[in-house]
């Protein structure tokens, strides 16, 4: 029997560090972007850059990344990234210019990179079968608590000191975990093969043009003009990526993996769980401001149902997993969420707020169940000597999800926005619900038609995201499957 590693749950705590930095960062950013804005200079393209730069580098170096750590250490790569991360995080506290924030960003985005998919391949090569979904269940209670968390901090670091501590308070995170991972993680990484260089600039030019046109789609329209051209990019390389793949003797990516249900289908459903739940703070967030007039850190503290909720859920699905089985667990769990998103859409500019809290509750507890239960189901069928590349590869399914989620309920609400507020309104109150209440001044009457205009719109918003979530419990139920393969059944990946 293989023994288990005494250090485990020490090192999972790493682990959980090194991601709640991540999701730490970029959400209490978008709280920083006002006050960044005008220390800074920048214009509304800038802060487009400066948001963007991030999450185009990061998805663009994933696979690549994921690679990296299992030829050359998934610990050693890790600690790089953490490195880069914290290096760029206090240069942040320096920058005078948007110009400087966004090379800032990108330098975030590369260390980002480098860390995220190690996390999740030392997860699995550390925790045996039987305790994976227990430590699943831990890692992504972290990540929600920091997802739901980090308004709050943002806010609160934002009016106590400044717009720069939200990036300072990576610094002593990063080195904690740096600290615990270079005494307490082992080193792993798969047998040498040969390097595969042109997989690694198609699978990177192929993804950041993937996502860059995803987040031009509001802007530009899908199929005009440089979208199109983007959009052309995009399909060439990741289409040359998959034939070149197939084709070379040493993958850089074992596509084989997608012939494995759990693997296909796990990666398939929580991408279309992200769809459906790209937009949720960036709706909600406006909502509880705009509509129930909310500060920014009282609308961090509204989502705390969500984070107690998905910790009641995790608990349950880790405790439950061995009797029910990943399958139905992930079934079950989306389905609660479809009846949050069901709920939300009844949601109106009137409606109190113990209609979204209750929403939250059964999305949090839904989404703890079914999420660690996905990811652990199809991180199973990943070969050791694949972890890495094969939780990258399952993270750039999930990213390029929530892009498209965001650009696609991004896009939806400001147009049903548009189309909701009268006729006869002035054009630039058509914009955003910002913008309404900007010009309003005072107006009542401009006011309440502009709370209508946009829970009207977030009402279409959420049906389209309950859609999402159901199209994904329907592949879960019709393709995963709950059964350990035989060592003969075992997929075969060519060295």
């Amino acid at each position: 029997m293989e023994t288990r590693n005494p250090h485990r749950w020490w090192i999972l705590v790493v682990l959980c560090l090194s991601s709640l930095v991540l999701v730490v960062d970029s959400m209490a950013l978008t709280v920083a972007v006002p006050h960044m804005t005008e220390d800074i200079g920048a214009s509304a393209q800038d802060i487009q850059w400066i948001l963007d730069s991030y999450i185009l580098v990061f998805a663009g170096l994933l696979l690549t990344s994921g690679s990296l750590g299992d030829r050359f250490g998934r610990r050693k790569v890790m600690i790089i990234g953490l490195l880069l991360f914290g290096a760029a995080s206090l240069a942040a506290m320096f920058v005078a210019n948007p110009a400087e924030m966004i090379a800032v960003r990108i330098a975030m985005g590369v260390g980002g990179a480098l860390i995220m998919p190690s996390t999740l391949s030392i997860l699995i090569t550390v925790f045996q079968e039987d305790e994976r979904n227990k430590a699943m269940a831990v890692w992504s209670s972290v990540a929600m608590l920091g997802l739901v968390g980090s308004p709050v901090l943002g806010g609160v670091l934002i009016d106590h000191f400044s717009w720069q501590a939200i990036f300072l308070i990576n610094v002593p995170v990063v080195g904690l975990a740096l600290l615990a991972g270079l005494t307490l993680m082992p080193e792993s990484k798969a047998p040498w093969q040969k390097a595969d260089p042109l997989g690694a600039v198609l699978s990177a030019a192929g993804m950041t043009a993937l996502v860059w046109w995803i987040i031009e789609i509001p802007q530009h329209g899908a199929f005009e003009g440089r979208s199109l051209v983007t959009l052309g990019i995009a399909v060439v390389s990741l289409v040359g990526f998959v034939i070149w793949e197939n084709i070379t003797p040493a993958p850089m990516v074992p596509l084989v993996l997608f012939k494995h249900r759990n693997f296909s289908g796990g990666s398939l459903s929580l991408a279309l769980v992200q769809i459906g739940n790209g937009g949720l703070l960036l709706v909600l967030t406006q909502y509880l401001q705009f509509v129930l007039g909310y500060s920014p850190v009282k609308a961090g503290l509204a989502f705390v149902p969500l984070a107690v909720a998905a910790l009641v859920g995790n608990g349950l699905g880790a405790k439950f997993a061995a009797k029910l089985g990943n399958r139905a667990l992930v079934l079950g769990g989306m389905l609660v969420m479809v009846a949050s998103f069901a709920l939300l859409t009844t949601v109106s500019a009137d409606t109190s707020f113990a209609v979204p809290a209750i929403a939250l509750g059964l999305l949090g507890f839904g989404a703890g169940a079914a999420m660690p239960a996905a990811v652990s189901a199809l991180m199973a069928t990943i070969p050791a000597d694949k972890a890495g590349v094969g939780s990258a590869l399952n993270d750039t399914i999930q990213q390029a999800g929530t892009a498209l989620g965001i650009a696609i309920l991004g896009s939806l609400l400001s147009s049903g926005f548009a189309s909701e507020m009268p006729a006869d309104a002035p054009e630039q109150a058509k914009r955003s619900i910002a913008d309404a209440l900007a010009m309003a001044q005072g107006d009542a009457g401009l006011i309440q038609t502009a709370r209508d205009a946009f829970t009207a719109s977030m009402s279409t918003t959420f049906t389209l995201s309950a859609i999402g979530v159901l199209a994904a419990a329907i592949v879960a139920s019709l393709i995963m499957r709950d059964r350990k393969p035989a060592p003969a059944e075992e997929l075969e990946l060519v060295a």
